[in-house]
């Protein structure tokens, strides 16, 4: 797995460097050796700014996780995070960043927030700024496998997986906060657990928020949730943010 995530690093960077840190080394440039502008770290708006440093977050699954399940998890985070926060640009130098410092490379990782002049508070990518000063957070499990990973070779890849969905360990009870954001742009937390259905959570947003059932329309990654659906069908965990879209007249779409 690490030696692909490598070759797809590599594949991102060379892209990064053509688009977003093109931009922004681009104008150090033009602003010349003697400009306020000359270094990307004066940009910050006198932010803080640390280099990266090379230690990464230590965290353990809640259930044992194999390198495909960790590839699916990082591949929701990409695909959903950037859809209402930030710039995609950004986003995607991050992504790079993250690659490139699982594969040891962090001369690489910094050219890449360098060039995109993104800010570490910390010295890590787990919390960072844009020259816009938008904040961008990274769970941990983007950044490092978790302690207890399976790992797998690529001959036994499908079969463990196959096992795994077969052994699947029945839904948690374990009660925690599941971040919701309307249409209408405001974030709601909602007391979920993963064996909690759209329907259930539909009805609780009810409540809370006094929208009727039949208003609501829920998204994750891209993908309507019907009222069947619970949050470990669809992977859906604390970390992540599902979308609700709000219908105005509820007679267009029922669900």
């Amino acid at each position: 797995m690490w030696q692909a995530n490598c070759r797809r690093m590599h594949n991102i960077a060379d892209w990064i460097s053509g688009t977003v840190m093109g931009g922004c080394v681009g104008r150090s440039r033009m602003d010349g050796p003697g400009s306020a502008h000359g270094s990307t770290r004066t940009k910050k708006r006198g932010a803080r700014n640390e280099p990266l440093k090379k230690d990464r977050p230590k965290w353990k699954s809640e259930y044992p996780m194999t390198e495909g399940q960790l590839r699916s998890k990082r591949d929701e985070f990409w695909d959903t995070a950037p859809a209402f926060d930030g710039r995609k640009e950004i986003w995607d130098a991050l992504r790079a960043a993250a690659l490139a410092l699982e594969c040891s490379d962090l001369e690489l990782a910094q050219a890449i927030v360098d060039g995109a002049c993104i800010t570490l508070p910390h010295g890590s990518l787990t919390e960072s700024y844009d020259e816009l000063g938008n904040r961008y957070q990274l769970p941990a499990y983007t950044l490092a496998p978790p302690v207890n990973l399976i790992t797998e070779t690529s001959g036994e890849s499908k079969l463990s997986e196959s096992a795994q969905k077969q052994v699947q360990p029945p839904p948690s009870r374990e009660e925690f906060q599941l971040r919701v954001r309307l249409s209408t742009g405001k974030d709601v937390h909602l007391t979920a657990s993963l064996a909690d259905s759209i329907a259930v959570l539909k009805k609780q947003l009810e409540k809370q928020e006094d929208i009727e059932v039949i208003r609501q329309r829920w998204f994750f990654s891209g993908k309507l949730l019907t009222d069947k659906t619970r949050l470990q069908d669809a992977k859906i965990q604390k970390d992540y943010v599902v979308q609700v879209i709000v219908n105005i007249n509820p007679s267009v779409i029922p669900n």
